[in-house]
């Protein structure tokens, strides 16, 4: 089946604005760089083959990253093993150290300590925690979008959500060492 060229330049354009989106959530599910690449990768020669399957008005964003999970899960059921656990990327985009050079250097070190904090409670989370929170709070994906690609009711996703929110707060009020909303207004 041949594709208009016009398919070919709006895939071409979405995978370039959504490659550090899949690569962030392919290092979520991986928790490896090299594996994260390759799974970037593949998701968009996939992309590229069914791109003909793909019916007008659907979401390519949401229809990318389900393309990418399917991958992984594909390989876990092939490796029957855990993935090896490794830190997220602690680089920095240009972006954010553009703006960030505008900051006063005190806040760039607090804004730095607290992405630190903030990564490494996520780490902590468990898989299905940390995917979901990746999804909404990173990728920025509604939770229908979500309820698509991990094949589970909208309903699920908001409660599961809710969930690692409140597991990630508490663990990064343990690791800030702020008391919580109740203590402080009560001493107000």
């Amino acid at each position: 089946m041949t594709v208009p060229s016009e398919t070919n330049h709006f895939l071409s354009q979405a995978l370039n604005e959504l490659s550090d989106g899949l690569y962030g959530y392919a290092m979520v599910l991986s928790r490896d760089r090299t594996e994260a690449e390759d799974l970037v990768q593949e998701t968009c020669v996939r992309a590229i083959q069914a791109i003909g399957s793909l019916r007008p008005g659907s979401n390519m964003k949401s229809w990318l990253f389900t393309i990418l999970r399917n991958i992984w899960l594909n390989r876990l059921r092939g490796r029957r093993t855990a993935p090896k656990m490794v830190e997220l990327d602690a680089d920095e985009s240009t972006a954010q150290t553009a703006v960030a050079a505008c900051k006063d250097p005190h806040a760039l070190y607090v804004s730095k300590v607290e992405r630190e904090l903030v990564r490494e409670a996520i780490q902590q989370l468990s898989d299905e925690f940390r995917e979901i929170i990746v999804l909404r709070e990173y990728e920025d994906l509604s939770y229908q979008e979500i309820a698509s690609i991990l094949g589970c009711p909208a309903g699920t996703v908001m409660s599961r959500l809710g969930r690692a929110r409140s597991k990630l707060r508490s663990l990064l009020s343990r690791n800030l060492h702020t008391p919580d909303r109740r203590e402080k207004g009560a001493t107000e």
